[in-house]
């Protein structure tokens, strides 16, 4: 009997499997639940990715992530790193940066799983709140994004979600992960059924790069991504259809191009 491992089950949650392979999988999965619900995530998972960011593959390649300015910015980067060669030993001989601040370091997880768990961590505290949901109400907007661009270092707006059926409840200010500089803004806003979505931002990593995920953490979904500026987190417990609308008019209003420190963006 032929084995079905995990890589069939993704193979086939991404439908690339050959026929006969496929009817084994399915055979596999009518008879084992948890296999079944296993792919059943997989591919919702693909399939809210696909609505998410789909639109992104036809636009034109940026300036700045084309090849050839990357390789040039990546040698200029060789030649100032010898610099650092003495100072990086004392560090790792010291062991600054171990306990809390090390968690990504010392687990192995990528850092879009640890900002997409302090998402979901932070967006469980405060949608609970009543009184204290917000640091900043939505009454005084203006301040909220222009000192939250300011602590982020990255201009940072309040998306327009009225065409979603949601509100700007207001924001905060939170402790980040040191490599999204340390600090984060939380987003919140609501809907007349006072259902309630957050928009968890931070300063870009380090490596700049873009990168688009979807997790499914304790009841809450998260779509995360990332950019050259900034990272994102949308995170709700709204029907499939409404959520994927939701992070995709945030997506859009948060990844129109670069603006000026205290602009809001306007979809």
């Amino acid at each position: 009997m032929t084995e079905i491992t995990r890589d069939m089950l993704m193979a086939y949650a991404d439908g690339q499997l050959e026929a006969d392979q496929r009817l084994l999988v399915e055979a596999h999965l009518a008879t084992n639940p948890e296999a079944a619900a296993e792919v059943a995530l997989l591919q919702r998972q693909s399939d809210a990715i696909h609505t998410l960011f789909d639109p992104v593959v036809a636009e034109p390649v940026p300036a700045r992530l084309r090849p050839r300015r990357i390789a040039a910015e990546a040698s200029s980067r060789r030649l100032q790193s010898w610099r650092w060669a003495a100072a990086a030993v004392v560090l790792v001989g010291l062991g600054l940066g171990l306990g809390w601040f090390g968690r990504p370091l010392l687990s192995g997880a990528p850092p879009s799983q640890t900002l997409i768990a302090d998402a979901v961590n932070a967006h469980t505290v405060f949608v609970a709140e009543n009184r204290h949901a917000v640091e900043v109400p939505a009454t005084d907007e203006d301040h909220l994004t222009a000192w939250l661009s300011n602590r982020l270092a990255t201009p940072l707006g309040t998306p327009d979600l009225t065409g979603e059926g949601f509100t700007l409840v207001g924001g905060r200010l939170l402790p980040g992960q040191p490599d999204a500089g340390g600090r984060a803004a939380q987003l919140m806003y609501e809907n007349t059924a006072k259902d309630r979505i957050t928009v968890y931002v931070t300063a870009a990593l380090p490596d700049r790069t873009p990168a688009y995920q979807f997790a499914d953490a304790g009841g809450a979904e998260a779509f995360y991504w990332a950019n050259s500026r900034i990272t994102c987190t949308v995170v709700g417990s709204l029907p499939d259809d409404q959520m994927k609308a939701v992070s995709q008019a945030v997506y859009r209003q948060m990844t129109e191009g670069d603006v000026t420190a205290g602009q809001a963006y306007r979809g």
